[in-house]
């Protein structure tokens, strides 16, 4: 046989395999009555080459340290990953018709409820960030992981933001084992997309933030071989292939044709029947080279820094001491930054450990995304930005909840209490934010010592961990040995004769100690209890205080909507008599002014809740 005819035999196998995940998406999308089997069909032959040619992937050893890893960022075209699954022998066709169905692991958008999916996908846009997450912690283990990371994207989410963020750092870290592969259909959910068939927009972008390009015929699987083939000898930065492809590709009732989206094609069967009918083709992955597993870590005595009672200590520092630690004691802890580690003091890290530091620069929604990228490859990340500028990448961390991964970050500069910045620096919506995400993990610490054991606490939780820190000093209120477990809570003023709880958190807490101080000078005895464990609260000590006082005041900087308030009267949401509940939280927009005027001007200082307590006991 010549090599001209062996070659012919393989693009022929190939195109079949393209027109298999074709059939094979259609036939999902009919079954669920619902999916994108269009936008599957465009990326067909994208997907035939390198799932038959280029992946090195063991799907009976999903951890294997040696496999790639892909992404599907545009996620609205799971029947094409599904279809590949079956493929490769991952999953039945029986499994593939339940797609969309209750119960399946076949979901509308992927996530790792499937063993070979890391990351969840389908808010467009995230999953080239991810995907250099990916590649920053594959170079990490270079002499052991050879792994490439490949990331479908779709030409739709190109105009997202977070994807410039990921070209612009994937540029400039040149990031040789990561390979983007953009699915230029022309057409979005609504019409035609920004640049249409502009392959050459999309190279230009890529190519300004130092990425090496290449535009190919998206059903040439001949051309998209040899593509792919160059994208892995490239080393140094990372290739982007700029496929021209058609939306619905090989059905003439749907392809190339708007109003398609999001749509089971018209009639099922004549579509499969255009597409030559139902194959069973079986692909045989290459098998990642021989790679070291990395060992988990030796655990390492942890020595978290200690403070002394009475004196004054940020807890932004403590943090910054205690990550420090952290990283002497675990080698597998990085820490992320959003280029303000002098102020996060996320560079008590850097110092002494560069290794393992990355900074992001301003660009939170990649700073998640590299913190979830890297999770998935093993690492425990610890980002930490203002607080106030997390809400640009809330949309990360839910798709992060969703994807059950298992990261920490650091919001400070929370509250008014921050003074002269005004209030475009002031996170005053934070805890609502990350309290709402499922299986999350939110604490807020008043002094040095329990910031340093939360930090540590959270190094092993599950789900997102948030932890938030305070700009200025405040007095350390506990002993290096105090524990602090997460759900816990600590009563600091208590008494049989407590006519009130002061509940706070944070820098509150120390406002309701001089308030209880002043109370108690007039005969009013209060009881203070610090819920540095905002979720979960510590139920059962609000129950108590509720039951010997009757009244709970909660203080907080933050706004009144989903913070401390609410986690408060939600430990009493299950029918149990409720005690009388008063609120004391940010309200107005702040200005520019002192800490202890913020504190003032916004009523939650130690006169405010004194005030509140006299009047509220008559």
């Amino acid at each position: 046989m010549t090599a001209t005819t062996e070659r012919a035999q393989d693009t022929s196998h190939l195109d079949e395999l393209a027109a298999q995940l074709r059939v094979d998406a259609v036939r999902a999308a009919a079954a669920a009555g619902s999916g994108h089997p269009t936008s599957s069909m465009s990326g067909a032959d994208l997907m035939a080459v390198l799932l038959a040619r280029h992946l090195r992937y063991d799907f009976d050893w999903p951890e294997h340290p040696g496999n790639d890893r892909f992404v599907l960022s545009k996620g609205h075209a799971s029947p094409l990953l599904y279809a590949a699954f079956k493929a490769a022998g991952a999953i039945t066709d029986d499994e593939l018709l339940t797609f969309r169905k209750h119960g399946s692991r076949l979901e509308g958008h992927p996530t790792p409820r499937l063993p070979w999916v890391d990351v969840a996908t389908g808010s467009l846009g995230q999953g080239l960030p991810i995907g250099v997450g990916m590649a920053l912690a594959a170079r990490r283990y270079d002499d052991h992981r050879p792994a490439r990371i490949w990331v479908l994207c779709g030409d739709s989410e190109m105009a997202e933001g977070s994807v410039f963020e990921a070209l612009e750092h994937a540029g400039h870290e040149r990031l040789g084992n990561l390979t983007a592969i953009i699915d230029v259909n022309r057409l979005g959910q609504r019409g035609p997309t920004r640049h249409g068939w502009d392959l050459g927009a999309y190279a230009r972008r890529a190519q300004a933030c130092g990425w090496h390009t290449i535009e190919v015929d998206g059903h040439d699987v001949d051309a998209i071989d040899e593509a792919f083939a160059r994208a892995t000898r490239v080393t140094d930065g990372p290739t982007a292939v700029i496929a021209r492809t058609v939306k619905g590709r090989g059905v003439s009732a749907v392809a190339d044709r708007e109003g398609m989206h999001g749509k089971p094609v018209p009639d099922a069967d004549e579509a499969i029947a255009e597409l030559g009918g139902i194959r069973d083709l079986s692909v045989r992955v290459q098998r990642p080279p021989a790679a070291v597993a990395q060992r988990p870590p030796e655990p390492r005595e942890l020595r978290l820094p200690v403070y002394d009672q009475g004196s004054d200590v940020a807890t932004r520092n403590a943090y910054g001491d205690a990550l420090e630690a952290l990283g002497a004691a675990r080698t597998n802890v990085v820490a992320l930054d959003g280029e303000v580690a002098d102020s996060t003091r996320a560079e008590a890290f850097h110092k002494a450990h560069p290794d393992r530091f990355y900074e992001f620069y301003i660009a939170e929604q990649q700073l998640i995304a590299a913190a979830v990228g890297m999770r998935a490859l093993g690492l425990r990340p610890f980002a930490a930005t203002f607080a106030a500028f997390l809400t640009r990448a809330h949309d990360f961390l839910r798709m992060a909840a969703i994807s059950r991964t298992a990261i920490t970050v650091c919001g400070s500069h929370a509250g008014v209490a921050i003074g002269e910045d005004g209030p475009s620096q002031m996170g005053l919506e934070d805890l609502a934010m990350m309290r709402a995400l499922p299986g999350s993990t939110v604490v807020y610490p008043s002094d040095g010592n329990a910031t340093a054991h939360l930090v540590a606490a959270l190094a092993d939780a599950p789900g997102i961990g948030y932890i938030r820190t305070t700009r200025g000093a405040t007095p350390v209120l506990y002993g290096p040995d105090e524990d602090f477990p997460i759900g816990g809570s600590k009563t600091l003023r208590s008494s049989a004769d407590d006519r009130l709880t002061l509940a706070a958190a944070g820098v509150t807490v120390h406002e309701a100690l001089a308030a209880a101080d002043v109370l108690e000078g007039e005969g009013i005895p209060v009881r203070v209890l610090d819920l540095y464990s905002v979720k979960p609260v510590d139920t059962r000590t609000l129950h108590r205080a509720a039951a010997d006082t009757g009244h709970i005041v909660t203080v907080e900087d933050h706004r009144s909507e989903g913070g401390l308030g609410d986690a408060v009267a939600e430990a009493f949401a299950d029918g149990r008599p409720a005690p009388r509940l008063t609120r004391l939280a940010v309200g107005d927009v702040p200005g520019s002014a002192s800490p202890e005027e913020q504190l003032r001007d916004a009523g939650i200082d130690a006169a405010a809740i004194a005030d509140t307590a006299r009047r509220l006991l008559g």
